[in-house]
């Protein structure tokens, strides 16, 4: 038996996991105890996406508890053991904003959580392989003092700067800048992976994620940028742009192509490895940019302001370099882009 064990099961990333390595012939047993509802309220509850996986996936085994559980969690892979060939960890407390409201918590779930699943792999199931939702904000605010210069609708990065053709790569450092609380705990969860690769010999790997996005998103307005936005769109309710005049630049990575590239990592793993996983510049926007997207797609004129004050920690521009994993792994490439993404939510949303 082939068991993919996937933390935050009902999350965007973790659902469309499911999904994909079900139809790929494993046997998914999926942990999620909708702490989002916890972070963000009711509206970001992930309920109706376990009933959706329930009545999808034939060979899904739904466990609803805490990462953090060290109990639960021994239990878990006691019961699956050597079965368990990959564990996709996606659980999170996904918001920098949110962290600094409860630091103990955002913590806890973060880096205590990632490590009791590292030392649950190397007890019981130590050939698996070990893949982390990690984040571009393990980076902190160092992308913010690139050279950016202003342009009609966003910052951009000009040439000869190396990361101007292709984005940011992993050889940007994470030292000496502010990351904000979620930041930290995501590069202490980060550190571990790599460490129970390279000290235990053990296949792990970090994806460092930019916006990661999709139909299935129970978006909020502490996170979930792009769902959130066109939920805002179709409603009529109102969206708050923080800083930099509406100008800055992230990049979209849909859940489906970061997923494809788990299972291109999966079939030829190597140990301790780090990615950064977005969008690049085959599917980005800035604040504007997507803001007039939303317009076109839904026909309607979207109700937002603007605030002068940024999100502390908040990137002006990125955009990811995923060279490094295209060399790693050639045969793996972008299937949708930002208009493609967008489109999805909106049909997504308004079916829901």
């Amino acid at each position: 038996m082939n068991v993919a064990l996937i933390t935050g099961s009902a999350g965007l990333i973790g659902s469309e996991a499911a999904l994909f390595f079900a139809n790929k012939g494993f046997e998914i047993v999926g942990v999620d105890n909708d702490m989002r509802q916890y972070f963000f309220g009711k509206e970001a509850s992930t309920a109706w996406n376990v009933a959706r996986l329930k009545s999808e996936i034939q060979q899904y085994c739904h466990i609803d508890a805490d990462i953090r559980d060290e109990k639960a969690m021994a239990n878990l892979f006691t019961e699956y053991s050597s079965d368990i060939k990959l564990i996709i960890h996606t659980a999170a407390q996904p918001s920098h904003d949110w962290a600094a409201c409860e630091p103990f918590t955002d913590f806890s779930v973060n880096a205590d959580g990632t490590l009791v699943l590292l030392e649950m792999m190397r007890q019981y199931a130590p050939k698996a392989v070990f893949i982390f939702c990690s984040t571009n904000k393990v980076y902190g605010d160092t992308p913010n003092f690139l050279p950016l210069k202003e342009h009609e609708t966003r910052w951009e990065l000009g040439q000869p700067h190396p990361y101007a053709k292709h984005g940011i790569d992993e050889s940007m450092s994470i030292d000496q800048c502010k990351h904000s609380l979620f930041g930290a705990s995501k590069a202490a969860a980060d550190i571990l992976v790599q460490e129970y690769g390279r000290y235990f010999d053990m296949h792990t790997a970090c994806f460092r994620g930019g916006c990661l996005t999709g139909p299935n998103h129970s978006g909020a307005e502490l996170h979930g940028f792009l769902a959130y936005l066109m939920k805002c769109a179709i409603k009529g309710d109102h969206y708050t742009v923080f800083g930099y005049k509406g100008k800055q630049v992230r990049d979209n990575i849909h859940s489906y192509d970061l997923v494809n590239m788990f299972w291109h990592f999966f079939k030829n793993p190597r140990k301790g490895e780090v990615y950064n996983a977005g969008g690049g510049r085959w599917s980005n926007c800035s604040m504007l940019e997507a803001i007039a997207l939303c317009e076109r797609i839904t026909g309607k004129k979207m109700a937002w302001s603007y605030a002068e004050t940024n999100r502390i920690g908040d990137h002006i521009w990125w955009i990811s370099d995923v060279s490094k994993f295209k060399h790693h792994y050639p045969d793996w490439d972008f299937k949708y882009n930002l208009e493609d993404i967008l489109r999805q939510i909106f049909n997504g949303l308004e079916k829901r």
